[in-house]
């Protein structure tokens, strides 16, 4: 008796499921106290502070605990901000290179327009973070937990997400260059709109992430490569 394989009319398609949106930040500051005189404290404790064109180069605030502030303007060159909590706050034209903020917690913070090189985030958490803007050199976020994050309008050169694990993540609008995504988890990332997609290592773990048809066209070369595929004309 022959057996009907095919498949039945009222059988549905399965879809794709949609990317999930990513959360975004709605950091609302309340009026600001300006930052009093004096540098940063190991452990401090800083809330509802405004701290405005102050250079805050070499200083050292490791743990510290920032609520509610507003950074504007500031110089973050060698700063030393390890496993410091940074939440509800915005950072507005912050610049600096070397800055330590390994195994920091970022909740509920925007980044604007921020000149950065060399920033250490490896080993962080980043939840609800709008980076938006500006241009970093360098950022290494290797082991590092992203949850909601935005990169947007911005610019990254030769980011390093080495073993992080991204969920709800979007580049928006922005340059990848360089992107290193070796042993990356991906969980509904979106680089649809990314403006140069230029990655490194790791093409071989961009599952759970959501490119766009024209960039599926220009990573063949590097997905045919990963699977030990050669591209090679008629007759060559």
């Amino acid at each position: 008796m022959a057996r009907n394989t095919s498949t039945p009319a009222h059988a549905k398609t399965k879809q794709p499921r949609a990317v999930r949106p990513v959360r975004r930040p709605e950091v609302r500051l309340p009026p600001l106290a300006p930052f009093g005189p004096g540098e940063l404290e190991s452990e401090g404790d800083y809330d509802g502070l405004e701290l405005r064109e102050l250079d805050l180069a070499g200083q050292e605030a490791r743990g510290a605990r920032f609520m509610d502030c507003g950074l504007y303007g500031v110089a973050l060159d060698e700063t030393r901000l390890s496993r410091a909590r940074v939440m509800d706050s915005v950072l507005h034209g912050v610049r600096g290179v070397g800055t330590d903020l390994a195994e920091a917690s970022l909740r509920d913070v925007e980044v604007i327009d921020a000149r950065l090189g060399g920033v250490q985030l490896h080993g962080s958490s980043l939840e609800r973070v709008l980076v938006r803007g500006g241009k970093i050199d360098y950022l290494n976020l290797r082991r590092a937990r992203l949850k909601d994050v935005v990169f947007e309008g911005c610019v990254l050169v030769e980011p390093d997400f080495g073993g992080a694990r991204l969920e709800r993540v979007e580049f928006r609008d922005c340059v990848l260059r360089r992107a290193d995504f070796s042993s990356v988890t991906m969980a509904d990332v979106d680089l649809r709109t990314v403006a140069e997609l230029d990655i490194a290592r790791g093409v071989d773990r961009l599952a759970g992430s959501v490119i766009s048809p024209s960039q599926l066209l220009e990573l063949a070369p590097a997905f045919a490569a990963q699977i030990g595929v050669r591209v090679v004309s008629p007759g060559e």
